[in-house]
C-alpha cells in the first residue's frame, strides 16, 4: 500500500526536523551558539530513520506507518537530552554518553533491518516454542551465575563477558514472548474449557495452570535476587494479560494478581532491599539526602519546569542521580515542562494504539497474541518507569524505551518494532482478500 508508506515517509521527515530542530535549540539555551555539527548531526539522522524507512517500504510495504516514526522521535529527544546532561562526578559527560547511544542506535537500526530480512514470516517463529522458552529462562537468571552477573545501583541485572556488559533481561523479554504466544495459541482451548472445582470455586484445571504458576515463582526469583521489581512486574504483567486475552477468562487475571500480590507481600516482609524501596515511595522526606534523594531530587526537577518548562539546553538546576537512564522523563519535564512530558507520554499511546490495532487486524491467533505481548511489553515498562519517576508507583530499575540510554534496551525495542511491523504487513493481505468476499455476499442480500 503506497499511501501508507508515504504517510511514513512524511511522518518520518517530520521526526528528523523534530529531532535536529531540538538539538539546535538545546545548544542555544546552552551555550547562545548553533552547534558547527549540526549539518552532519541533520544529515546522520536523516540517513538513519530514512534507511530505516526505506527497508520497511521494500521489506514490508503494508506494514504500519505510525510505529516507526514515534520510534524515531522518541529515540532522537532521549539522544538530545542525553547529550545535555552536565558532567557528573561518577559518570561520564553528557557527550560521552550521547556518542556511545549514538552508536548502540546505529547497531538498533542494523538489528531492526536484520529483524525484517529474517523473518519472513511471523508464523515461522511459532515452531520454536520451546526454545525460546528455555533461551528466555536461561537468559532471565542469567546475572545470577557467579562471575557473569553484576550488581549495579542496588540491582543485579547485569551480566559481563570480557568488556561487553549488557542485560540479558530485556533480550528475555521479546524471548518469552514469543514462546508464551506459541504456547497459548496451540493450548487457549484446552486452558479455556478445563474446570477444576475447588470448593463453589471453578479454577482452570492445574496442569494448565502451570504456565502461570512457573511465571509467578520466576518473578519471585527475579525479585528477591536480583533485587529487579519493575522486571518482575513487567514480566509477569506479560503472562498473565498474555493468558487472559488467549482464553477471555477474568479468572486468569485475578487468580494471577493474587498470585503476585502474595509474592510481593512474603518479598516485603522477609527481604530488607524491597521494604526499602516501598518506604522511600511512601515517604522520601525520611531520609531526605540518604536513601530519598533521587525521588526528591526529581520532583524538585519536575516542579521546576511548571507547565512549559524551563527551555531546551536550560535545565539542570537540580542534580538528578540517573538522570540518563532511571530519571530521563524528570530530565524532559524540567526543560518540556508538564507540556513536554505529555507529549512523550501521548508518544507511548500511539505506539500503543498502532500495537493494539495491529493485533486486531492480524487473522492468526499466534500473530493476535504476539502484538498483543509485544505491545505490552511497550506500554507497561513505559507505564512501570515513569509511575517511579512522578511517585504512582515504588521507582524500579527499568528503562524508559526509545529514551533512556542504554544500549540493550534500544537495540531490543528496535527488534520488538520490527516484529511489530511485520506481523503488520503478513495480516493486510488476508484482511484485504476478505473485502471483496464481504462485499459481495453484501451485494447479494441487497
Amino acid at each position: 500500500m503506497t499511501h501508507r508508506r508515504n504517510t511514513e515517509l512524511g511522518l518520518m521527515l517530520l521526526a528528523v526536523v523534530i529531532v535536529a530542530g531540538a538539538y539546535v535549540l538545546a545548544s542555544l539555551g546552552a551555550d547562545a551558539t548553533i552547534p558547527p555539527n549540526v549539518v552532519p548531526f541533520f544529515v546522520v539522522v536523516l540517513g538513519l530513520f530514512l534507511g530505516a524507512h526505506v527497508a520497511v517500504r521494500r521489506l514490508a510495504p503494508n506494514a504500519d506507518p505510525i510505529l516507526l516514526p514515534v520510534a524515531a522521535v522518541l529515540n532522537g529527544l532521549g539522544y538530545v537530552f542525553i547529550a545535555g546532561l552536565p558532567d557528573g562526578a561518577k559518570v561520564p559527560s553528557g557527550e560521552t554518553l550521547a556518542r556511545q547511544q549514538a552508536v548502540w542506535t546505529l547497531v538498533g537500526i542494523v538489528a531492526f533491518l536484520g529483524t525484517l530480512i529474517l523473518v519472513k514470516r511471523p508464523r515461522d517463529l511459532e515452531r520454536y516454542r520451546y526454545t525460546f522458552a528455555l533461551v528466555g529462562l536461561g537468559l532471565l537468571l542469567l546475572p545470577l551465575v557467579p562471575g557473569l552477573g553484576r550488581e549495579i545501583n542496588g540491582s543485579k541485572i547485569w551480566v559481563s563477558i570480557g568488556p561487553i556488559n549488557f542485560q540479558p533481561g530485556e533480550v528475555a523479554k521479546v524471548v518469552l514472548a514469543l514462546f508464551f504466544a506459541a504456547y497459548l495459541a496451540d493450548q487457549r482451548e484446552l486452558i479455556a474449557t478445563s474446570q477444576w472445582k475447588v470448593g463453589p470455586l471453578r479454577l482452570p484445571h492445574p496442569r494448565y495452570l502451570g504456565p502461570v504458576l512457573i511465571a509467578w515463582l520466576v518473578t519471585l526469583v527475579v525479585m528477591i535476587y536480583q533485587r529487579d521489581l519493575g522486571s518482575s512486574l513487567l514480566f509477569f504483567a506479560l503472562f498473565v494479560v498474555m493468558l487472559w486475552v488467549a482464553t477471555d477468562r477474568t479468572s486468569f487475571l485475578v487468580i494471577g494478581g493474587g498470585l503476585f500480590a502474595a509474592g510481593a507481600y512474603f518479598a516485603f516482609r522477609l527481604f530488607g532491599h524491597v521494604q526499602t524501596r516501598v518506604d522511600i515511595w511512601l515517604n522520601p522526606w525520611a531520609d531526605p539526602s540518604g536513601s530519598g534523594y533521587q525521588v526528591i531530587q526529581g520532583l524538585f526537577a519536575m516542579g521546576f519546569g511548571g507547565v512549559a518548562g524551563t527551555g531546551l539546553g536550560l535545565g539542570g538546576s537540580v542534580r538528578l542521580p540517573a538522570g540518563e537512564s532511571d530519571y530521563i522523563f524528570a530530565v524532559i519535564t524540567e526543560q518540556l515542562g508538564l507540556l513536554g512530558g505529555t507529549v512523550i507520554i501521548v508518544s507511548y499511546l500511539l505506539m500503543v494504539g498502532a500495537g493494539l490495532r495491529i493485533a486486531v487486524r492480524a487473522t492468526q491467533p499466534f500473530d493476535k497474541l504476539l502484538a498483543t505481548g509485544l505491545t505490552l511489553l511497550l506500554g507497561v515498562q513505559a507505564f512501570i518507569i515513569i509511575g517511579g519517576v512522578t511517585r504512582l508507583l515504588p521507582l524500579t530499575g527499568v528503562t524508559l524505551p526509545f529514551v533512556s540510554y542504554g544500549g540493550s534496551s534500544l537495540v531490543v525495542n528496535y527488534v520488538l518494532i520490527a516484529l511489530l511491523l511485520r506481523i503488520s504487513n503478513s495480516s493486510e493481505p488476508a484482511r484485504a482478500a476478505l473485502v471483496p468476499e464481504s462485499a459481495a455476499v453484501a451485494g447479494v442480500g441487497g
